[in-house]
């Protein structure tokens, strides 16, 4: 993992782009000039690792979705990257037969099959097109990278692997296979991008383990197939591998469903949760200025505003795991910065008479020294606009996260569920907060309600549970969630221990400092400033037991498999007694930016190791609930 996934996707793009060949460094040459043609799969797993820009210094002069009406432009070339589905393959053969293009490359996301080949080909002959088509590809690259080190599987038809759709009680054995290998087809694309045979580890008797044991199986059958074998040779590329194999921990949701509910306090995780955060880019109402409109006009038209946050803003990369208040005061400082900087602009071209100044009265003495002045000033400019569209981006979504802050009292509830979570004394009770009507939506009050009932180390007895649906019920709550999470207790029967959460628990540091002084953007009054400790939830835990050997009744029954043992042999006894230097983990189920950071504080404490977090799909709290309500409908 020498070169981050996303680094090796964003390659294998860069070289699908430039029709399969490696691109040479030095050549001044013009690119070829072509049209990229994707499906909604393929634009969901380019738009996160590549910008606009990139892919027109890469001679994509178009880029268009294959089932939209395309004229066809007969003296180009086509790269084609998409999903072998049956419509996409349709498509195609009418491209063929319109004889859209010059030339076609066709790049499919997942392997096709044999029969889906010689359809393509079949279409290829009768319309006469055998030579224009130039090349076929399977790419594997179903799979996003959000970050250097995280990954989900799908965007498009998530629910057809969401949590939802393997915990339903009236799955059949025949939609289980197909959801699993969905999920497989995927990971194995993950690992042939990765260019590394994993060992693997998960835990008996749940989905998980379904994925461990097919994934397992078709490594093994790629392996042996030596002609064919996508992990020999040239693209396990020399030198960037240490000897090590990484470790990959398969996990399953349901064992941590009070995570995912969790109200949370640092930046990247809160703007999933509160705003419409997907695939990097947060999409807001831009809020109009406050001048009221004249009586009897019609009420101003938000406009949708949407920013992309990226690897090349270096605010988001050293701030998105940062606790909210810290974020808020990093902000303003920018901010206060960079107003220095434009108010010396300014200055300096006043000093050269630019704006209407008496140009007599500068002395010659200091012009050479203005000269100088100015000319770096401006030279700077650029950067700092860049700058300013940053700062301007971060205020506006920073802005807009601390509104839901402050109008549903997210800082309440974070802190009390910490409490909940690590069973520290609680100052107030759970039914006043669920009873104010002033803290938070109802989603807030049933998530609460949610994390309270799932870590409760005593069965909540039928009267008290009566009593706190009936306080949801007033706050217009629907219960079907708690229906829900009530059969899957008594289904999984694993009490939660306390020590599963950590010790976690927030400080306090009294209300918000010097920053939130008068001058500021951030009007921060009685919201609390709490600061994180550091603590493992249980995924993170799981994690540190397989990666460092740790013998742990948690992990100690988990299955072992090497798919580069000859025979597969069934045990659970790791073969390798020396700890991990890299892994990945991966919830078959869902995962959320809270466990992620959570891995990624983890890492930072151990220099060396590299973590990568995967989920089958991406959710946020309010998401994962309406999962539950759904499975809980009576």
């Amino acid at each position: 993992m020498a070169a981050s996934v996303r680094g090796k996707q964003a390659a294998a793009l860069k070289r699908m782009l430039n029709f399969n060949a490696p691109q040479l460094k030095n050549t001044a040459a013009e690119p070829v000039w072509k049209v990229l043609i994707y499906d909604r799969c393929g634009q969901d797993i380019i738009s996160p690792l590549l910008a606009v820009k990139e892919l027109r210094e890469m001679g994509i002069t178009l880029h268009l979705l294959l089932h939209s009406d395309r004229d066809p432009i007969p003296d180009v070339p086509a790269i084609y990257f998409v999903m072998p589905t049956e419509e996409n393959i349709d498509r195609i053969c009418q491209d063929l037969r319109s004889q859209l293009y010059e030339s076609y490359y066709l790049n499919f996301i997942s392997a096709i099959s044999r029969s889906k080949l010689e359809d393509i080909a079949s279409a290829a002959l009768s319309a006469n097109a055998i030579t224009q088509v130039t090349k076929v590809f399977d790419q594997y690259l179903n799979f996003i990278t959000l970050e250097d080190d995280m990954f989900i599987l799908s965007n498009q038809n998530k629910e057809l692997i969401s949590y939802h759709a393997i915990n339903k009680p009236d799955i059949m054995d025949t939609e289980m296979e197909a959801i699993m290998d969905t999920i497989v087809d995927s990971l194995f694309c993950f690992f042939v991008t990765l260019g590394a045979v994993p060992i693997i580890r998960c835990p008996r008797g749940n989905a998980a383990e379904m994925v461990a044991v097919k994934l397992d199986k078709k490594l093994r059958e790629n392996l042996r197939d030596a002609r064919n074998s996508l992990f020999t040779g040239d693209n396990m590329g020399a030198g960037q591998f240490s000897f090590q194999r990484p470790l990959f921990v398969l996990a399953d949701r349901n064992l941590d469903l009070a995570t995912p509910l969790h109200h949370t306090w640092t930046y990247q995780a809160l703007i999933h949760d509160v705003l419409d955060f997907h695939l990097n880019r947060v999409s807001m109402d831009e809020s109009v200025g406050s001048e009221a409109s004249p009586a009897g006009a019609r009420p101003k038209k938000k406009n949708k505003k949407s920013y992309d946050l990226t690897a090349a803003d270096m605010f988001w990369l050293k701030h998105k795991g940062s606790p909210f208040p810290e974020v808020a005061e990093s902000v303003q400082e920018e901010l206060d910065t960079y107003r220095a900087q434009e108010d010396e602009v300014k200055r300096l071209k006043s000093i050269m008479g630019l704006e209407g100044e008496d140009e007599g009265a500068i002395s010659s003495i200091s012009m050479s020294d203005n000269t100088a002045k100015l000319t770096s000033a401006v030279s700077s400019l650029p950067e700092l606009l860049e700058k300013k569209r940053l700062i301007d981006l971060h205020t506006n979504v920073a802005t807009a996260v601390l509104d839901h802050i402050k109008s549903r009292k997210l800082d309440v509830y974070f802190e009390y569920e910490e409490k909940l979570m690590s069973k520290s004394t609680l100052d107030k009770s759970l039914l006043d907060i669920i009873s104010d009507p002033d803290a938070g939506t109802p989603e807030d009050k049933m998530r609460l309600f949610l994390i309270f009932y799932i870590t409760a180390l005593q069965p909540t007895s039928e009267t008290d549970l009566d009593q706190y649906k009936k306080a949801l019920l007033d706050t217009g709550c629907d219960l079907s969630p708690v229906n829900y999470i009530k059969q899957w207790k008594a289904f999984t029967k694993i009490a939660a221990t306390p020590s599963n959460y950590g010790n976690s628990g927030v400080k306090p540091m009294g209300l918000f400092s010097r920053v939130m002084n008068s001058g500021s953007q951030f009007v921060m009054e009685g919201v609390k400033n709490l600061v994180l400790k550091q603590h493992n939830l249980p995924v993170t835990r799981i994690l540190d037991n397989l990666m460092e050997m740790k013998s742990n009744p948690e992990t100690d029954d988990y299955r072992y498999f090497d798919p580069k043992m000859l025979r597969g042999s069934e045990s659970s006894i790791p073969r390798n007694k020396n700890p991990f230097q890299e892994a990945i983990v991966f919830v078959v189920g869902g995962g959320n930016y809270i466990e992620y950071q959570n891995l990624v504080d983890y890492t930072k404490a151990k220099p060396g190791k590299r973590v990568l977090y995967g989920c089958s799909e991406l959710f946020n709290a309010g998401q994962f609930i309406k999962q539950l309500s759904s499975l809980g409908q009576k």
